[in-house]
């Protein structure tokens, strides 16, 4: 399966932002997916998964309260919905699957996209 993010961009602290996960090649419902990022200088971090039916989510608690990951089975697409966004949040964010695992360890993921950057300006 080939997994693209989109979405990324320029924003300024306090804005939102909304990146897309686009599945290619298998059906999304048989994967739980995970958003994480990479700020420079930085190891990758987790930031969200949702299971394969989407009804269950984890949130870091960094971005608790300000981000939503949701999935759309049918369009083949997850999202991650930023709001209240921080400079702290620059960040490469990438997203990836899996079919056997569900939960915040990025080495248990088979499946990742390249990646799309976001730039919180303050």
């Amino acid at each position: 399966v080939q997994l693209q993010a989109s979405g990324g961009g320029l924003v300024q602290a306090g804005g939102s932002l909304r990146l897309s996960c686009a599945a290619i090649g298998r059906a999304l419902s048989s994967l739980n997916m995970g958003w994480f990022r990479q700020a420079p200088g930085k190891e990758r971090e987790f930031v969200a998964a949702i299971n394969w039916a989407g009804g269950g989510t984890i949130h870091a608690d960094s971005v608790k309260g300000r981000f939503t990951v949701s999935k759309d089975n049918a369009k083949k697409t997850v999202y991650l919905q930023m709001n209240s966004l921080k400079p702290e949040d620059t960040a490469v964010y990438y997203c990836a699957g899996t079919s056997n695992y569900y939960g915040s360890s990025p080495e248990k993921y088979n499946y990742w996209g390249p990646g799309t950057l976001v730039t919180v300006s303050s």
